[in-house]
Order: C-alpha cells, then structure tokens, then sequence
C-alpha cells in the first residue's frame, strides 16, 4: 500500500479533499486490486495519508453518494421482502441513483483521469445484494436472472423485474369461428364499442385466451402472448401433429406451474386442444418466428360445373416441384402489403367426392395461399388450379393437417 500511495499520493490527496466518504474514496481506485470492500480500501488510504502528515478526515456527510450505505440494511430489507413475494430459482439487485450523484461522479474520473474507479451502483447492487442473500435464501444470478430487484435510492422504493415465463408445445383449433391470438375490435380497436359488445375484440375468444387465461390463473402473471409458427386462417382448422407455439407469460408470480395441469384444464374446451407442454427459454420464441417449415393441407373444392376425375388427378399430379407467384390476396389486401410472393408446391393429390366436388391434399412452401392457388384469385396468383383444370373451383373448407417441422430434442 505504501508504495501504491507513493506513486498517487497527488492524485488520493485531491480526491480525499472533496469531502468524500471512505467508501467513495476507495470506489475510485475500486478496480485495484482484490479482498477488501471500498470502505476499507478508502481507510486504508487516509491512513497512509496520515502516516505522510497528510490528515484527512471522513466527512460526517460526504459530498458525493450523499451517506447512501447508511440506509443499505434497510435496503436488504425492502429488497427481501419483494422478491420473497415471488417464487423463483433466482434473484439480483440492480439499483438506481439520483442523476445529480451519478454526475458528480464521472466529474470526478474525468478531473483526476482515473481509469479504475467503479461505479456507485455497481457497489449498491453488489454490497444490497449480499445484505439481502440470506435474508431471501436463493442464489444470485447474473446472466439470466429469473426477478431482479430494483432500488430506487431516491425514495427507498424496491420495484421487481419478473422474467417471463415460456411454454411451448403443440396446439389444434377445431373451430372455424375463433382466431389463433387475440384480434382486437376493427372499429373501436379494443376500447369497447357496440358492435364489439364492449370487449374490444372482434371474436369472443381465441386460442391463446383458451390457454392463455388458465396459465395466467396459475402463475399470477399479468399478460398473456401466443406465438406461433406461422397461423392458420379462422375459417380453418389446425389438425395432425397440431401447430407449435409458444406461450409468454410477463411477470409471473409463480414460475413452476404444474404444465401436466394447464394441459388438462385448456383441453377441456371444444374449440381448441393442447398437447406437449415443456419449459423453454425467451430464444425459443424467435426460433418459432423464423422456422418456415412446408406445411400439408387438405381443402374441400366445388368446382362451376361437373369435372372428370381422371383430369383432376392429372391437373393434380402436374403441380409437382411448381413454382408460383401470389400476388397479395383480395382478402388480406387491406392488412398486408401489395407483393408478388413467389412460393412452391411441392405436390397435390386428388379425391373425387362427387361430379363437381373434390378433395386436394397440397404440400407447399410455408407462406402459401391455398385457397388462392386453387381459385388463381382473379389471376393473381399463377399458375393456379383452375386455370389448369380449365372450370374455376373455390375452396369450401380447408384444414391444415401436418406441419414438417421437429422440434429440438429437449433434455
């Protein structure tokens, strides 16, 4: 220490003469050196300035963090009692300051050009976080914490940042009437209006209300969001293997929630099913959003007239590896951008049902319009199967019955 004095006795003899306390005048060499907390660093130092006749004083109050540690214990305390409010694996303390403070400080780095001071709330965190440990009795965590608790300083006011949770798996939508997510109302764009009934949403429900409202039951969360690969239309069903999702949950109270249970209790509508709920993490969230997997339909087409069935299965069979251009639907064009979207059908089997009715079995590239390659939707999408068929057709029912996707093997 003597010799580290010797070499900044200039520089410690400045800094110790603005009235700071022991703990910010050790925080301004706080990235030298190991084993000692900032207090005890900032002794040391008026020590050795004694021992040169140099005698300065701690402040009763220090012009800098303005006595801020003395309040840390309590602190801990407002610390302990939120977070020990949720369940979680894990916690950490973060902590804001007044600006006034946090200014004065880079003043101070900047005058004497230290390079290893360490910020004040990066030892409010770390010295909070280690008072409030055993009284919370869950490891800190750094990288991934599950809550993390924030002092404001200022009032001595803990607010918590609660992870969200996330579950993924599979779901199926028996209904032709209810959405994948949340649709708020057109006309009042969900404040509630009377064609909406006062629910703010053009449909009653949908499957991410189904699950969504029993999971936020369990954790005590406060919102729920479905994400999922890619989304079926309302008037369709989702069948096979189902579609996977991932359900968020922001600010859960209650992070294990028994998913063996949400899954029976969501399964008890008639709309919607659910299947292979697990824990994942937020990344898994992106990697649904990304994922353009092919995907098989089945869709019920009426023909204008009668057809041949041998000329179906022919015009069927010729749409194998065949690319398209699908010019933005009639339907959607209101709600999505004007483009030419160029996509394959990989392949198209056929079944006669009766003289001007058929089933089409169509594996296409994810973002295909089915109902537009089958109808050509006023040209917009060529080639297209009536065109080739030579009757115009409309798709009656469609259903999506497999999407080829795997999901990563889960430990």
């Amino acid at each position: 220490m003597e010799d580290w004095t010797e070499e900044n006795l200039e520089t410690v003899e400045k800094l110790a003469s603005h009235d700071l306390c022991d703990r910010c005048l050790g925080r301004m060499f706080g990235k030298l050196g190991t084993g000692m907390t900032n207090d005890v660093r900032g002794r040391m130092i008026r020590a050795a300035l004694s021992e040169r006749g140099k005698d300065v004083p701690a402040p009763d109050v220090c012009a800098l963090c303005e006595n801020v540690f003395d309040l840390m214990d309590r602190f801990a305390q407002a610390v302990a009692e939120k977070v020990n409010d949720v369940r979680s694996d894990n916690f950490l303390v973060g902590s804001r300051v007044e600006p006034e403070i946090a200014d004065k400080e880079k003043e101070l780095w900047e005058m004497h050009g230290l390079e290893n001071a360490e910020a004040i709330k990066t030892e409010l965190n770390r010295e909070i976080g280690k008072l409030a440990l055993p009284l919370i009795n869950r490891q800190v965590e750094f990288k991934n914490p599950q809550v993390v608790a924030c002092v404001d300083t200022r009032f001595a006011d803990v607010t918590l940042d609660i992870a969200p949770i996330f579950v993924a798996g599979r779901y199926y939508k028996y209904s032709r009437e209810i959405p994948q997510t949340i649709w708020p109302c057109r006309v009042c764009k969900g404040k509630g209006c009377g064609r909406c009934k006062d629910t703010g949403k053009m449909y009653q429900t949908s499957v991410q209300e189904i699950i969504g409202d029993i999971a936020l039951e369990m954790s005590g969360g406060e919102e729920h969001f479905l994400h999922g690969m890619g989304r079926e239309d309302i008037d369709a069903c989702m069948l096979g293997e189902g579609r996977p999702f991932v359900l968020e949950i922001s600010r859960p109270r209650i992070r294990d929630i028994d998913l063996d249970d949400l899954e029976k209790r969501a399964n008890g509508s008639d709309l919607a099913g659910f299947a292979r709920l697990h824990f994942v993490e937020r990344a898994a969230v992106q990697a649904y959003k990304n994922a353009d997997p092919d995907k098989t339909y089945k869709a019920r087409v009426k023909a204008e007239s009668k057809v041949n069935k041998e000329r179906v299965n022919e015009v069927a069979l010729s749409f194998k590896n065949v690319h398209i251009d699908q010019r933005t639907p009639r339907r959607v064009e209101h709600r999505r951008a004007d483009l030419v979207r160029k996509r394959e059908v990989r392949w198209v089997e056929a079944e006669m049902i009766g003289d001007d009715v058929f089933d089409l079995t169509v594996n296409a590239e994810a973002g295909t319009y089915i109902k537009e390659f089958v109808s050509g939707d006023e040209g917009r999408t060529v080639p297209n199967f009536s065109d080739a068929l030579g009757i115009r057709c409309v798709v009656q029912i469609l259903d999506v019955i497999a999407i080829n996707y795997q999901e990563p093997t889960r430990d």
